[in-house]
């Protein structure tokens, strides 16, 4: 067992609250906080200390895969910890984005080996990934049903839009809205400014009703403050808008448009950082890249707890993505048993928990602290007060 020190990711939409709260510094932080990474990405390792050295997890398990991830877990991923832990904590949007399957990343990275200069693809690695809310959590996530969006645009009441509505009110299935997507993206760069001007003082106007796309269009309105003149704004109205629940997860399959919007939450996700985006940013963006690996039929489910059979207190998230999962296990003082085998990231969200292992052998993790449990460690118990999350493989 080792106690980690995560990565903090400063990106200019991070809260200057949450991170640091978690953490028990000083509020407000002096920049914006926004990822806090727990894991070993090799641009961002959490690092360890083990035998008096100083070291980073990505080496430690380089060093010796089959005792850090177990043999079952290396002849499937290789010698490569599969998953990466984040507390994500947005104040302000995040990039309108879609992630590739491994297919995909594996072609995307190959293609661009040797490039120049800023890369679409930063490692062969697809990005399925969960949000998990400890907050109210407001996102943008999957389209919306062909109709549905041709009824929020038209209730903008704004004639410019008409090629967009038209196609999505035509013939065909799904496809219309990814041709309706790219009708945005790729609008005239001369026409953008006065075009999204009537489109944020119409999604005002509705923002200030009772109808049934106002929050969405109060989400363009805060949206708009940060990312004027962005043709992102527009395009967040083909999606659908959600706000999860703490304690509800989002499972963000390859190929589904999404944006977080604002709140805070464990993210658990495939080891990489390949990240296509499509507006409300100043990073890369490769449009027609997103838009051939974009899948419009994309489920992107909201998926609650299931209780876990003979541990009181303890839920999974479940999803399809063979690279990870994520258990939740709520400690009132008697001892619980964690996931036993494979490599194992746990990070305490509240409260206090007492980690001992088959060998004897303990760590305290404390509020915002957390620790690589290698699967040489084997079963470990957890006692305490307070909220423990574990990722493992899937």
């Amino acid at each position: 067992m080792d106690l980690l020190s995560p990565v903090i990711q400063p990106y200019p939409w991070g809260s200057r609250d949450a991170i640091a709260r978690l953490q028990g510094r000083p509020v407000p932080s002096s920049g914006p906080e926004a990822e806090l990474w727990m894991g070993a990405h090799p641009s961002a390792p959490s690092g360890l200390t083990r035998a008096g050295r100083n070291l980073t997890l990505d080496a430690v398990v380089a060093a010796d895969p089959d005792r850090e991830l177990g043999v079952a877990c290396r002849d499937r991923f290789g010698a490569r910890l599969p998953f990466l832990l984040k507390i994500l904590a947005a104040d302000k949007a995040l990039s309108i984005q879609v992630h590739p399957d491994r297919r995909q990343a594996e072609a995307g990275f190959a293609a661009e080996r040797g490039r120049d200069g800023v890369r679409t693809y930063v490692d062969d690695w697809p990005k399925p990934e969960l949000l998990h809310a400890l907050t109210p959590f407001e996102v943008l996530a999957g389209f919306r049903a062909p109709g549905d969006a041709a009824d929020l645009l038209d209730s903008l009441e704004l004639a410019g839009l008409h090629s967009v509505t038209s196609v999505l009110r035509g013939p065909g299935g799904p496809e219309r809205l990814a041709e309706a997507l790219r009708i945005i993206l790729t609008w005239p760069e001369q026409d953008r400014g006065r075009l999204l001007e009537t489109v944020v003082s119409a999604c005002r106007r509705l923002a200030r009703g009772t109808g049934a796309h106002a929050a969405a269009c109060d989400a363009v309105v805060r949206m708009s403050a940060d990312h004027p003149g962005d043709i992102g704004l527009l395009a967040s109205l083909l999606f659908q808008h959600k706000i999860l629940a703490p304690g509800e997860a989002l499972f963000m399959p390859a190929g589904g448009l999404h944006a977080y919007i604002a709140g805070v939450g464990v993210e658990i996700l495939a080891n990489s950082d390949n990240v296509l985006r499509a507006g409300l940013t100043a990073k890369h963006i490769d449009i027609p890249e997103l838009l051939r690996i974009v899948d419009p039929a994309a489920d992107v489910p909201v998926l609650s707890p299931r209780p876990l059979a003979g541990h009181p207190g303890a839920v999974v998230y479940e999803s399809p993505a063979p690279e990870f999962r994520l258990y939740r296990f709520t400690l009132t003082g008697k001892q619980a048993e964690l996931p036993a085998s494979g490599p194992r990231i746990t990070l305490c969200t509240s409260g206090g928990a007492l980690l001992r292992d088959a060998g004897g052998t303990e760590l305290k993790l404390r509020q915002g602290e957390s620790c690589f449990l290698s699967d040489a460690d084997g079963t470990v118990i957890a006692t305490g007060e307070g909220s423990v999350f574990v990722a493992t493989v899937g």
